[in-house]
């Protein structure tokens, strides 16, 4: 039996983003007109700019809590504001995404994830249903919900913290755009429930965290809750037109552990499409970023 084979996949060239280097365990992006030095457990291998460089060239860096590996806090090298906005144009989007420094690393947005959001945009337009509805599941900033809205999509979009829930809503103020569904819940125990009202969507998009914590404290691990969380999507995905696409980034899990997982809850589907995303530093070294599993019926 033929089987598909692994492909890399990394975002067209994005003029508010670039990775100016990596290694040492830590990159060097720039988002926008700021410059910051942030934590990345994957990048193992020696820096190619020397460490003058990147404490001239950093706005901000991130510094770990002793003891943690994502806490902590951004030591400012030199003004910079407290928020700014960055435009991606590209495959017939435009959208428009805030950028914060928090205090668990993240900026509001994963550069990587630009890869799909041209694919969701052009699924939703070439569904041949009248409004195709999409679920984004822990979805964080809403860029994926932001490309299915742009396309003309239906879109609920759930993410478990209420402050990510209000960044996501000034993304979709910020492009022009209205009318998305926001729901504060446990993705586990939302996918449950609407299996039990028998509703469907055409898309699913599925960004399942290493771990995590609902609401109401409900406990997220990825190894023990995605074999649940993909039969219940199975339930959920229209027979007929659909598009699905999932991303993890854990270091436990492989693109050959997902494909596993994808063909036992969904079987054989068309169009499918897995294997690595990755970003290229300045330097021509390639930063893996997870793996991704995506098929539709178009």
């Amino acid at each position: 039996m033929q089987r598909n084979q692994l492909e890399l996949l990394t975002p067209e060239s994005w003029s508010s983003y670039e990775l100016i280097d990596t290694g040492g365990f830590e990159k060097l992006e720039r988002f926008g007109s700021f410059v910051l030095s942030r934590p990345e457990p994957q990048a193992i291998w020696p820096k190619s700019l020397p460490d003058a460089d990147w404490q001239h060239r950093s706005h901000a860096v991130f510094k770990r809590d002793k003891g943690s590996q994502e806490k902590g806090d951004w030591v400012l090298r030199s003004a910079m504001d407290e928020k700014w906005f960055i435009p991606y144009r590209s495959n017939g989007l435009d959208l428009n995404f805030k950028l914060s420094l928090s205090s668990f690393k993240h900026v509001g947005i994963f550069p990587e994830q630009a890869v799909n959001w041209p694919y969701i945009h052009q699924k939703v337009k070439q569904l041949p249903v009248e409004k195709p509805r999409v679920l984004n599941l822990f979805a964080y900033t809403g860029a994926a919900s932001l490309a299915a809205r742009q396309a003309g999509a239906d879109v609920t979009h759930v993410d478990a913290v209420r402050q990510v829930i209000s960044w996501s809503r000034e993304n979709m103020e910020a492009s022009g755009l209205d009318n998305i569904r926001w729901v504060v819940e446990d993705a586990l125990k939302f996918v449950r429930r609407e299996v039990r009202r028998g509703n469907t969507y055409n898309g699913l998009i599925l960004d399942p965290p290493a771990y995590g914590r609902g609401p109401e404290g409900e406990k997220w691990l990825l190894e023990e809750h995605l074999s649940e969380l993909l039969q219940a999507c199975a339930e959920l995905l229209d027979r007929q037109n659909y598009f699905l696409i999932i991303n993890l980034y854990s270091l436990g899990f492989s693109a050959l552990i997902l494909e596993n997982l994808m063909r036992a809850h969904f079987g054989e589907r068309p169009n499918t499409e897995f294997g690595e995303l990755y970003l290229t530093d300045g330097f021509a070294k390639r930063l893996p970023l997870g793996v991704f599993y995506r098929f539709s019926s178009i």
